[in-house]
């Protein structure tokens, strides 16, 4: 009922220690608090919350427009509701390295597991689009070295996002995640890896965890996660697709209102509201007051 029943602290020493097992992280991107918890309720072992997909919320392109405010806040209501670990997207920082420092804190505030910082210039830009600058090796390092003098608990995740694959190429991507885990990063996101080779060049090149970013319609193949687990990845986000699908979902409903005038062959591709009631446990919220949950919904 309510909220997560685990305290943040639990949830980051959790994560932390599902990470040094060595096993494989799927954390799908939930595009609101109700799909984090249909995530948790799937079995999956993480949730990630989109830069991209808080933008697109908003109606705004992903190219830094979006603050430090709105992300922390979107951040908090998610990760309150599951009690699974959250990784969010932070980009930039919101700033310069002093500005990253906090905020590593406001996201702690929020309750996430772990966060990212990428070394793209401002205005950034999706990962898997052309165009897209990065920093020089002092602003990147500077940055993560803010995030870790800004962390409060030794158990938040910091990790670092480097695109710089598809500026100057892999030899450089390598390079670069040797520095930034010598900054102090805990894991390395290597954006738009080509190949499982990449990502096995990256497994060589670090110690640390390495996460794939399985984004659609974007500069990687989409591997499945036995691929990436042999290939010695760590965690798995597919940070849109959710909010894709459902999209997608509503643009079929909207033409069939349009063209027959109602949904009634379109129900099988709703979530039923008996499977609804479920996941939001109206029967939790019962025990507090029971004329709340008084009813039965009929699943014909």
């Amino acid at each position: 009922m309510l909220y997560s029943t685990l305290s943040v602290a639990a949830k980051r020493e959790a994560f932390r220690a599902r990470l040094a097992s060595g096993e494989l992280l799927r954390m799908p991107g939930a595009f609101n608090p109700l799909s984090a918890r249909l995530i948790e309720a799937r079995g999956f072992e993480g949730v990630y919350i989109s830069g991209a997909v808080i933008s697109a919320d908003l109606g705004l392109p992903d190219i830094g427009l979006t603050t430090l405010t709105e992300v922390a806040g979107r951040a908090r209501q998610i990760a309150r509701m599951t009690d699974l670990p959250a990784l969010v997207d932070a980009d930039t920082g919101f700033g310069e390295p002093m500005n990253v420092g906090r905020t590593v804190q406001e996201m702690e505030d929020a309750g996430v597991a772990g966060l990212h910082i990428e070394d793209q210039v401002n205005p950034k830009r999706c990962g898997h689009l052309d165009g897209k600058e990065v920093v020089d090796r002092d602003t990147a390092l500077k940055r993560i070295r803010a995030a870790v003098d800004g962390r409060r608990d030794p158990n938040l995740l910091i990790m670092a996002r480097t695109d710089i694959r598809g500026v100057e190429g892999m030899d450089a991507a390598v390079t670069r995640a040797r520095e930034l885990v010598d900054a102090g990063a805990d894991a390395i996101f290597p954006e738009a890896m080509a190949t499982l080779e990449e990502f096995e060049a990256m497994r060589r090149a670090v110690d640390v965890p390495i996460l794939a970013n399985m984004t659609e319609f974007g500069k990687s193949e989409l591997f499945t996660v036995d691929r990436l687990r042999d290939a010695g990845v760590n965690l798995v986000i597919w940070p849109v697709s959710l909010l894709r699908l459902a999209m997608g979902a509503a643009v079929r409903g909207l033409e069939t209102l349009e063209h027959e005038g109602a949904l009634t062959s379109r129900l099988g591709d709703m979530q039923h509201r008996a499977d609804l009631y479920d996941l939001l446990d109206y029967e939790g919220y019962a025990h507090f007051d029971e004329d709340v949950f008084t009813f039965t919904v009929a699943r014909d």
